[in-house]
């Protein structure tokens, strides 16, 4: 048998990546979006891939694109609906358009010309009309007026954004400036377009709109949407649901709780009951999703409280309405289950890895999954048969490829608690020899990395390349319970600093991990914890971090596009509570810092603005203490091109290579002196804050900090995970 090749970044950007599936009405067959990298030419393309449920070979269904996606069958499912940019009759796409294909094979068309973009779509149940997000100005009236306000938009000379908004940009994109995203109606034979929101002050939510965000009633002459009643528009606000009926334009609310967010809503198959998910964002802005139920004229009615899991979208109901299907987390994994109303009692249907999508139609189900150990793959549940793969892109690949075993342990870390911990070994790992233990510290904080497989930052790459990977899903983790998540609300740092080194101190006991050459890695959130540990965790723990598209200082974040949420999350405004916010804040400790990092951002990121991590490298080459800048002026939160993925990879190695401690017991000279205690304890220095004593530790270092010369703040933020996305 040939010797396996360990798997490394280029492998990554070699497999081919599954979108989410859309299934045609008799459960035959299902649409996917599959993308596929060239790194020699350093760009992406996708095509539409019809997948067999019954044992036929994948399908190539478009030819000419280079980005279709978003696919789903006509209700007939005889053709394909889809969002792309093409060149089509000599006319190349400025936006994206909506276009449709016949299953059988033909060429796709262009269906009508919408000048302001077709978001995302839904079918009305006759397959004549689509309903479609559009960003569009809210004072004009009329396709034309939109047309000649777009084509002066894109020939002005001028290139300042102003606005007056409080919610102006998000992730690595500005809002549109002067537009506002609404829901238009188009349809399919001439291709002509109906704005259902113009001459009123609706609008869909400016975070990214999709699908999941409106449905079209069973009938076809309603249209069910979250938008939020407040005047100003932020990060924060809190959605109501309206009805808008298509052919007269009349609007009504049919559900509303200022002490509630709702979100996703989907039409029972009788079109009497709504289901969508509910926040209870006045009680903790933490509070998780629920499944709610509003039936015709009926206040809503949360079902699922007794349930300690987040409802995540979308959600879809069964035939007979007696239960919907949804996604959730739990332990560190992410599965398909049911929800029966009738016992509200939640059954799990398909079990992760991680589901990412799904659809069921006709009693066919199919799901697309990743595990730790293989990329996304499209499996087929049909009833009384046991599931099937569908479609084997990435198999022959991963067939050479080897990748180390992995698995969950536990240890206990802060209040006592169990905290998981998920290892990844080198794929010839030997316990006799002595492997770099490497902390990987993901983002959020309210996510929880496990049985998936990431791209970006992806475990069985790190641990091919010789280390010992943990993973902890540490206090403040998602799918652990809704206590757990919040436990480290107004005390970030804290909890999650005990669990991690909670981990580090377990597996140093293990002979197989060499106590010279001990790292932290992080981005996001991980890269503010990777910024916390260099300020408290006595220097010759650690040989050297990682710090990713960190948070250094949390008044600077106020730059970023979350500032919404600081006071929520923090404990309070800056403005009110600096020392607060300060406690919070590695800049405020920085004159701990002693370990080696490498500082690495994108300047389109604008959840962590880049300033946070020149900030964070100055500040360390201020102090003398061995750092290195990776700068990307092309890239945002993520590193998605696949150049600059490689060199990620290979600057990360390389650092991490370099950097060991001096000595066998894993302890330099600085460390033995620094005032603190054991780095195990992980105390946070702080004030005391109300209802939290502050330790001796804590305000020693508080007092030391204060004598300081301040920092000035350069940047923004933590990563919050935004609130309906795995981060």
């Amino acid at each position: 048998m040939a010797r396996r090749t360990p798997i490394t970044v280029e492998h990554l950007w070699q497999m081919q990546r599954l979108g989410a599936p859309s299934l045609s009405p008799d459960g035959a067959q299902a649409v996917v979006a599959l993308a596929s990298y060239a790194m020699d030419d350093n760009r992406a393309e996708s095509a539409l891939w019809l997948l067999s449920t019954l044992g036929g070979a994948p399908r190539r269904l478009t030819q000419c694109g280079e980005k279709d996606g978003q696919p789903r069958f006509s209700p007939d499912g005889h053709q394909v609906g889809f969002v792309a940019r093409r060149e089509q009759q000599g006319k190349k796409d400025e936006s994206p358009q909506f276009y449709l294909i016949p299953v059988d094979g033909g060429e796709a068309r262009r269906v009508g010309e919408v000048a302001t973009g077709v978001e995302a779509f839904r079918w009305c149940p006759d397959g004549k009309r689509i309903v479609f997000v559009s960003w569009v100005w809210p004072d004009l009236k009329g396709n034309k007026a939109q047309a000649q306000a777009m084509k002066a938009q894109r020939e002005r000379k001028e290139t300042g954004y102003a606005t007056a908004d409080a919610l102006y940009r998000h992730w690595d994109h500005f809002v549109p400036q002067g537009r506002v995203p609404h829901l238009h109606v188009m349809d399919v034979a001439s291709g002509r377009v109906r704005d259902l929101f113009e001459g009123t002050d609706l609008e869909l939510g400016r975070a990214e709109p999709g699908s999941d965000c409106f449905d079209i009633s069973p009938d076809g002459k309603r249209v069910v949407f979250a938008y939020d009643p407040a005047p100003d528009k932020r990060q924060d606000g809190r959605f109501a649901l309206a009805e808008l009926e298509i052919a007269s334009g009349r609007v009504a609310t049919v559900a509303q709780d200022l002490a509630w967010d709702l979100s996703s809503p989907r039409y029972a198959p009788d079109g009497e009951q709504l289901a969508f998910i509910a926040s209870h964002q006045a009680l903790t802005h933490t509070a998780p999703g629920q499944l709610a139920i509003c039936r015709r004229g009926e206040a809503f009615e949360v079902v699922s409280g007794a349930w300690d899991h987040a409802v995540q979208a979308p959600l879809l109901w069964e035939d007979d309405a007696g239960a919907l299907l949804l996604g959730a987390e739990e332990r560190g994994r992410r599965h398909l289950w049911r929800f029966s109303l009738a016992d509200r009692r939640a059954e799990r249907v398909v079990s992760g890895g991680w589901v990412q999508a799904f659809d069921k139609t006709a009693g066919t189900l199919v799901t697309v999954a990743d595990a730790a150990d293989h990329p996304a793959r499209a499996t087929a549940h049909l009833p009384g048969q046991p599931p099937r793969r569908i479609e084997h892109f990435n198999d022959a690949l991963m067939a050479q490829l080897a990748l180390g075993r992995h698995e969950e342990i536990s240890v206990t870390g802060a209040q006592g608690d169990a905290v998981q911990v998920w290892l990844f070994y080198p794929p010839d790992f030997d316990a006799s020899k002595q492997y770099p233990l490497l902390q990987v510290i993901h983002g959020g904080p309210h996510t929880a990395v496990g049985d998936g497989f990431h791209y970006r930052w992806n475990n069985p790459v790190f641990a091919a390349a010789g280390h010992v990977v943990a993973v902890v899903n540490y206090h403040g983790s998602s799918s652990f319970g809704h206590a757990f998540l919040d436990s480290i609300t107004h005390r970030w740092g804290e909890l999650e600093l005990q669990d991690i080194e909670a981990a580090t101190t377990e597996l140093l006991k293990r002979p197989y991990i060499d106590p010279r050459r001990v790292y932290a890695t992080g981005g996001s959130y991980g890269g503010f914890m990777v910024a916390w540990m260099n300020a408290h965790v006595p220097a010759g723990r650690y040989a050297a971090y990682v710090c990713h598209a960190g948070c250094f200082d949390w008044v600077g974040m106020f730059a970023d596009d979350a500032w919404a949420w600081h006071a929520k999350e923090l404990g309070g405004w800056y403005w009110d509570d600096m020392a607060r916010v300060h406690a919070q804040s590695p800049h405020a400790h920085a004159g701990s810092m002693a370990t080696p990092t490498l500082v690495i951002h994108g300047a389109l990121d604008y959840r962590v603005p880049d300033a946070q991590g020149l900030a964070y490298y100055n500040t360390l080459k201020a102090l003398g203490v061995p750092a290195r800048l990776l700068w990307y002026p092309d890239e945002n939160h993520w590193i998605l091109k696949p150049h600059n993925s490689r060199q990620w990879y290979r600057e990360f190695f390389a650092w991490l290579g370099v950097h060991r401690l001096p000595d066998g017991n894993g302890r330099t000279r600085r460390a033995a002196d620094a005032p603190a205690k054991a780095a195990g304890a992980a105390a946070r220095p702080a004030p005391k804050l109300a209802g939290r004593p502050a330790s001796k530790t804590a305000s020693k270092a508080a007092s030391k900090a204060a004598s300081r010369p301040e920092i000035k703040p350069e940047t923004k933020p933590a990563l919050r995970a935004t609130r309906k996305a795995r981060a």
